[in-house]
């Protein structure tokens, strides 16, 4: 399944029904007088947020969603029925964007979420509902009124729990792989990675939803390789996990460019908290690993922890330390319940 993280699409809700304009005719009543029922109301458009969805890929072939009319009235005051309502499903996480780019109509946050984007017109009414003493056989209906119509943008961001960071080759697919049942494509040149990928790992009883987004470089800013269009993507995250390749020759450098990036694309970023790895540590000496970490503390002031994704060595240290920094999902009569199932699969335990 191709990623596809913004959609412009168009919705429009049903129009209302005509009103009816309709008599009495039976042969034995002598003053028959209108009976013309009203129009149904049109559907409502209504987008649902959905767990199972993870892109907006479907919105690619499809960009009209256009709810049913409601029915005409029809006599013996018969109201006609009501359109039914267009559920439209999206991921969770996402934005409904006004048709300018920048007005967030609803942010989709919670599964099973709902909000009405389009109301339906209401129906008409029938001349039944014009009966007057002065006017007993009104010949007047109302025609149903218009539905809501608008075209606005869908835009994914992926909840998680911790953002995977760094430059490209730094080892956050493996390290992906080595955590999860992700199976992220890894290989040994520039942007593997092309679109956001989402993994679930566990330490100490706990999930993280763990998101490894597309490597950064210096200058993503302005667009220079894949960009930063994919940073949004770790918005919502409670913490980064920023990985840097041990085999670089500056490794301070490395860290220094990333941190710029992202305070160049939101500055609220720079707070979130963040632990930060030297990876492939397994392709130095000891006296090569000390080296640099002692590089990499001094320049993001504090502690950095060595490891290899490849190896599986040192993963679980950094999981306990970054699960602190992410809110407990569960409640107590939750946490209950889960001691008393079979423990969640880990690759750690291989």
């Amino acid at each position: 399944m191709k990623f596809l993280d913004q959609a412009k699409i168009f919705v429009k809700s049903g129009d209302g029904g005509k009103g009816c304009v309709a008599f009495r005719r039976e042969k034995y009543i002598e003053f028959g007088g209108p009976n013309g029922g009203d129009g149904g109301k049109g559907g409502d458009v209504i987008f649902e947020a959905v767990e199972n969805l993870n892109t907006l890929i479907d919105f690619r072939y499809r960009q009209h969603f256009k709810a049913p009319r409601g029915q005409h009235g029809m006599g013996s005051e018969m109201s006609g029925a009501k359109g039914e309502d267009l559920i439209i499903k999206v991921p969770v996480g996402t934005e409904i964007v006004a048709e300018d780019g920048v007005t967030v109509l609803k942010d989709m946050v919670t599964p099973g979420e709902r909000f009405l984007i389009a109301k339906g017109g209401d129906g008409g009414r029938g001349n039944t509902r014009f009966k007057t003493s002065t006017n007993q056989a009104p010949r007047y209906a109302e025609p149903g009124w218009p539905g809501q119509e608008m075209w606005v943008w869908l835009r994914l961001k992926i909840i998680a729990d911790v953002g995977l960071i760094g430059m490209p080759n730094a080892g956050k697919s493996t390290l992906l792989s080595a955590l999860t049942q992700a199976r992220p494509k890894i290989a040994d040149y520039p942007f593997t990675t092309l679109h956001p990928n989402l993994g679930v790992a566990w330490i100490d009883g706990r999930e993280l939803v763990l998101a490894d987004i597309p490597g950064l470089i210096e200058g993503a800013h302005e667009g220079i390789g894949l960009g930063d269009k994919f940073l949004k993507h770790v918005e919502r995250c409670a913490a980064f996990w920023h990985l840097i390749d041990a085999t670089d020759d500056d490794v301070a450098a490395k860290y220094q460019a990333i941190r710029r990036e992202l305070a160049l694309y939101q500055e609220k970023l720079m707070d979130k908290p963040e632990i930060v790895a030297l990876n492939k540590t397994d392709c130095l000496t000891p006296d090569e690993i000390q080296k640099k970490l002692k590089a990499l503390e001094k320049a993001c002031g504090h502690k950095v922890f060595a490891i290899s994704a490849t190896a599986k060595k040192g993963l679980e240290d950094c999981l306990r330390e970054i699960v602190s920094f992410v809110p407990q999902k569960q409640n107590s009569a939750d946490s209950e319940k889960s001691e008393t199932t079979l423990k969640p699969w880990s690759p750690l335990d291989a």
